[in-house]
């Protein structure tokens, strides 16, 4: 079977395709987007199809920081696995990680591990309710699958839309947690105050990403942090998307916010399975008494990825490598389109997360359009763009070349007007959401 035929072949026997919804073919460009690869390495990878592409998109759902199959990386993985990556003792290595995110984050006195970002938001969780014996949580942005989570859309379906992320089904989320999970706007303290007024007393925790694609009002942050003092509830922030690649550390350590606790996955193990959360001196007791135990949260690889990863982006100074390779393309959006007369906005302010969007009623076809024509020329690109240290000068001239031919082909599609552009999609246009995948 080739990649398509495969991919329609799984969605019989795998419900939804795969086990990521963001990488899903349907997100990008439904029956055109390779759905497989067999070999990646840096910021290039080969389809099962044979297809040798470069990833100007979301590199590994930003997972891969420092590019795919780091070598340094990928080497002591190999000797772990081969030396065993698993037994009935436990790895050393969890202890030496524990101690170097500590010394990294300088308010923080214990880490506890699991394996994936939506594991270590739900265990952050667990932990807050152990601490202060109550149930609700305050919710800032997208913080994953389970059902603490999940709970914001009961009674309506969409209340986590205006946060991040349209299209996540509470089906399946018992009703009993309505009103457990409460949705706030980033910045806006009026509504984070009233939110406190009605609910303080009764809040576990306020669980945020401290940013993701603009700068954040400080006076919001250090109501934010007064706030949860004055009340009683734990300070969550989820650095599991903005984390090592803002900042090393975290973006909370740029943006003066003492949280309570801090969690991790994505870039910390590089494409390896690892999760954390790090919590204050105060909170040891509450995080030993909550019931968090699961076998392969023993496993050695993730956390000698981990420790290798850390290395290198300190080494290396990511943070800035990235911030700038994505500035620059950010910049090659902005004046290619311009000389091509179309019309685009830039929808972040950081060049570590990247993003455009299409100014158009007919955006979603002409980002559909923008895949479908950079996949043409061997690119995986759609309007999100989180750069790796594996994107080097090379691989930005030759995406600046595919992308003044594709722009100028996209240009002349919207002055040619709306027929034009729907006639030139043959396919179905990507999904904008999360919403239930049809077969």
């Amino acid at each position: 079977m080739n990649d398509q035929e495969l991919y329609r072949y799984a969605k019989t026997i795998i419900p939804g395709g795969t086990g990521l919804l963001s990488k899903r073919p349907e997100m990008f460009a439904p029956e055109v987007f390779p759905a497989y690869f067999k070999k990646a390495r840096g910021c290039r990878l080969t389809t099962i199809d044979n297809r040798e592409l470069i990833d100007f998109s979301t590199c590994g759902i930003g997972a891969c920081l420092l590019g795919f199959n780091d070598e340094d990386v990928s080497s002591a993985v190999i000797k772990t696995v081969t030396d065993g990556s698993f037994s009935t003792l436990n790895p050393p290595e969890e202890v030496e990680l524990a101690e170097r995110l500590c010394a990294i984050h300088p308010w923080a006195s214990w880490a506890r591990f699991a394996r994936t970002g939506g594991e270590i938001c739900a265990v952050a969780i667990r932990i807050a309710r152990a601490c202060t014996r109550r149930s609700k949580v305050l919710i800032i942005g997208y913080h994953g699958w389970h059902d603490w989570y999940l709970a914001a859309n009961l009674g309506n379906p969409d209340a986590l839309g205006g946060l991040w992320l349209q299209g996540l089904s509470p089906h399946g989320v018992p009703s009993e947690l309505s009103g457990t999970a409460i949705p706030c706007m980033h910045g806006d303290c009026e509504q984070l105050a009233d939110l406190f007024k009605q609910h303080g007393s009764e809040l576990a925790a306020v669980i945020l990403e401290p940013c993701r694609h603009e700068e954040v009002a400080p006076e919001f942050l250090q109501l934010l942090r007064s706030s949860c003092t004055k009340y009683g509830a734990l300070l969550v922030c989820d650095e599991i998307t903005i984390g090592w690649r803002y900042c090393f550390g975290g973006s909370h350590l740029n943006l003066a916010l003492e949280p309570d606790l801090a969690i991790y996955s994505k870039a910390l193990g590089n494409g390896h399975p690892i999760a954390a959360v790090l919590g204050r001196k105060e909170f040891f007791d509450g995080a030993a008494s909550a019931f968090l135990s699961s076998t392969y949260w023993t496993e050695r690889t993730g956390p000698v990825a981990a420790l290798v990863t850390l290395q290198k982006m300190q080494q290396t100074n990511t943070a800035s490598y990235v911030n700038n390779i994505g500035k620059q393309v950010m910049e090659l959006w902005k004046t290619t389109a311009e000389k091509s007369a179309l019309p685009i906005k830039l929808t972040s302010e950081f060049g570590c997360l990247a993003t455009f969007a299409f100014d158009s009623c007919h955006a979603n076809i002409m980002r559909t359009l923008f895949t479908i024509k950079m996949l043409e020329r061997n690119f995986i690109a759609g309007t999100a763009f989180y750069p790796t240290m594996a994107h080097s000068s090379k691989e930005l001239m030759l995406y600046g070349a595919a992308l003044r031919e594709v722009f100028a082909e996209l240009a002349a599609l919207h002055a040619a007007g709306s027929d034009a552009i729907k006639n030139a999609l043959h396919t179905p246009e990507a999904h904008c959401t999360f919403a239930r995948l049809v077969k």
